[in-house]
This record gives C-alpha cells, sequence and structure tokens, in this order.
C-alpha cells in the first residue's frame, strides 16, 4: 500500500537572512483506478488511506448500490493503485462522467441534484454541540498534523460516536464516509457532518445521502447548497470557528429563542476558497 506522504526538501526565504534549507513530509497524491465487476470505470485522485470505503462510498453517493449486502468483494492491490468492486448482480457504466468543483476535482454521473427529504427526525442541536463538533474534527486531523494540504470530513452523532476521513479531495472524504458506514455499520442516535472543505452543492448532495440533519463547515458554503440544504430539511452552517458560526438553513434546529437575529449580517470573506 503506497504511503500517505513522503519526505520532501525544500528552501525557505527569511529576509533579511536570505535562503534556508528545510525538510518537511508532504500530503501523498496517487492515481488509483476502479474497476466494477473487471470493468474500468474511472480514476481517483486521492490519499490512499480507507481505499475500500472510498470505492463502496463512491456507488453508493452515485446510486449504483443501496446497501453494502450488494458488494461481493472489495480489493486494493497490493501497489495501492488499483480497486476492485465486484458487486452480487450487473450494472452498466455511465455513459460519460461530469467532474465537479472543488479541489481535485471529483467526478459524478449524476446531471442534477435529486430532492430526497433527509429521514433523521427535527431535534434541537445546541451550539455548544457545534462547536464542540468542529473543534473535535480539527484536532482529530491526523494526517494534516504531519503534511497539511489534507481535508478532513467526520461523521458523529454529537455525542460518543463517530467516525472520519481524510484526503486531499474533499468530495473523497464524503465518499469515504459513506463506504465506511456502509461497512462498519456505526451506531449513530443521530447524522451530523462535520468538514474542514467548503460545502458545494455536490457535498451537500452526499452529505444527505449519509442522511445528515445538519452539515457543519469550518469554511463557506455555495448559493445552490444552501437552497438545497432549505429543500432537503438539513441545516446547513458555514464559518464555524472558535466561538461562531453562520446559521443559513433551518435554524429551528438551534434552539432559535436564545438568538438575537441581527438587523443587517456583514460580508463573508470572499477569498476564502478552500
Amino acid at each position: 500500500m503506497a504511503s500517505v506522504d513522503e519526505p520532501l526538501q525544500y528552501f525557505q526565504y527569511h529576509p533579511p537572512s536570505g535562503w534556508v534549507a528545510a525538510e518537511t513530509r508532504m500530503i501523498a497524491e496517487i492515481p488509483v483506478g476502479l474497476f466494477v465487476n473487471g470493468e474500468s470505470w474511472l480514476t481517483f485522485m486521492c490519499t490512499p488511506t480507507h481505499l475500500e470505503a472510498l470505492g463502496v462510498g463512491f456507488l453508493y453517493n452515485e446510486e449504483i448500490i443501496s446497501t453494502a449486502a450488494e458488494v461481493s468483494v472489495v480489493h486494493v492491490c497490493e501497489n495501492g493503485c488499483q480497486l476492485d468492486v465486484w458487486l452480487k448482480h450487473d450494472v452498466t457504466k455511465p455513459d460519460h462522467w461530469r467532474r465537479t468543483s472543488g479541489c481535485t476535482g471529483g467526478f459524478t454521473a449524476t446531471e442534477s441534484t435529486p430532492i430526497r427529504p433527509i429521514t433523521q427526525p427535527l431535534e434541537s442541536l445546541s451550539p455548544d454541540m457545534i462547536l464542540a463538533g468542529m473543534e473535535d474534527l480539527l484536532r482529530s486531523q491526523e494526517i494534516y498534523r504531519t503534511t497539511r494540504g489534507v481535508h478532513c470530513s467526520m461523521l458523529t452523532d454529537g455525542e460518543e460516536s463517530r467516525i472520519l476521513a481524510e484526503d486531499i479531495g474533499r468530495h473523497n472524504t464524503l465518499d469515504k464516509l459513506a463506504g465506511r458506514v456502509l461497512l462498519e455499520k456505526p451506531d449513530l442516535k443521530r447524522r451530523l457532518v462535520f468538514t474542514t472543505g467548503r460545502v458545494s452543492s455536490e457535498m451537500l448532495q452526499k452529505s444527505a445521502r449519509l442522511d445528515a440533519c445538519a452539515v457543519i463547515s469550518r469554511t463557506s458554503p455555495t448559493a445552490l447548497s444552501v437552497h438545497l440544504a432549505d429543500e432537503l430539511g438539513i441545516t446547513l452552517i458555514g464559518y464555524a470557528r472558535r466561538n461562531q458560526f453562520n446559521v443559513y438553513t433551518h435554524v429551528e434546529r438551534l434552539q432559535p429563542s436564545s438568538f438575537s437575529i441581527p438587523v443587517s449580517i456583514p460580508d463573508e470573506p470572499a477569498s476564502d476558497t478552500r
């Protein structure tokens, strides 16, 4: 299996002293070919962790499969560059793949997002739970502490149960989470998605497939993801940092009686595109 990082020598410029030689470890980015029932489908550009979950989760998010029971075998080749998924039924490869937005460019065969409201109950979430969850996510980024340059997403019930996935691609982290849910079947009382990445419409759609009642990001959502979250019944939260966050949809989950609604909301910084 390929390593998640590799050593690298580089030079830093520090005026007035000038150049300084330094060493670090850089996050790995490798091509992994996905084969379904022996047929080549596409190539992920990803971090070589939880590859079995990545393949299964991707097929789930693309609505190729609905349960882990449809999967017969998942196998990663010895060098980590090929992922074979054998299903218990025939499946037709999509005619074309559409590259999604964001770093590394994810893929989808879906032309539009199906509106399928979540089944999670509309129960209250506390601001402390949101802030503690984001702190937990940032604290738990093992690969990030070594290499930087990597995204992390977490699926949790806001209490004790949680699963995490790190990858260079924010879309990949949610595919890995979906695969881990199917393969590991964690006991989650509710489902909240926390992520370091920007919430695009594809990220929102993948979170909806996870049946998440809330999606919380360290950075911004897009306008389309806000509209979709509103229709799907998902509480969408952005800029969750330190002791504050923004709620864009379904604020009723967060005990609105404790909030004072401002007359105007300041513009968000346009430069944050992570």
